[in-house]
């Protein structure tokens, strides 16, 4: 049974997942790498559709496929050429709000706003949707993710 511990450990993991990508890409180390097994631990892809549609992504809106999922965070593979690298921003801290976790057996659904913080110490506010599954050995694995910029009035 899934609780909503277990949703903020694997919110947790993917916020540090996003800043550790960040922090190897700035020392110059391995953030493909990292960001591979950022992707494989924490989403679905190898066992699931995944409806991914990342915050920034205009002309390629969604990402079905591990290898879009990852042109998504670090621009590298050349799959989505408008992608410039979420995850290679610079950022320092990401940190959960949840509005309301819906808990239904081995799956889990979120949804709130998320913090991300830049080298200079200031917030960005995303909104997103996260489903959860379980995979054969108990662990969250994204299946849903929707993010998008808080709307403005103009």
């Amino acid at each position: 049974m899934v609780t909503v511990a277990d949703v903020e450990n694997a919110q947790k993991a993917w916020g540090e997942g996003v800043v550790d990508i960040a922090a190897a890409h700035s020392s110059e180390g391995d953030y493909i790498g990292r960001a591979r097994l950022h992707v494989e631990s924490l989403y679905a892809y190898d066992i699931s559709p995944v409806l991914f549609k990342p915050t920034f992504a205009i002309e390629e809106q969604f990402r079905p496929t591990f290898e879009g999922a990852l042109s998504y965070f670090v621009a590298e593979n050349g799959v989505c050429p408008e992608d410039k690298g979420f995850a290679i921003k610079g950022w320092t801290k990401v940190r959960f709000e949840n509005e309301n976790v819906i808990i239904d057996e081995g799956k889990a659904m979120a949804m709130g706003n998320y913090f991300f913080t830049n080298s200079k110490g200031e917030e960005v506010k995303v909104e997103y949707s996260f489903g959860y599954m379980t995979d054969s050995e108990g662990n969250l694995r994204i299946n849903l993710h929707h993010s998008s910029m808080p709307a403005s009035i103009e």
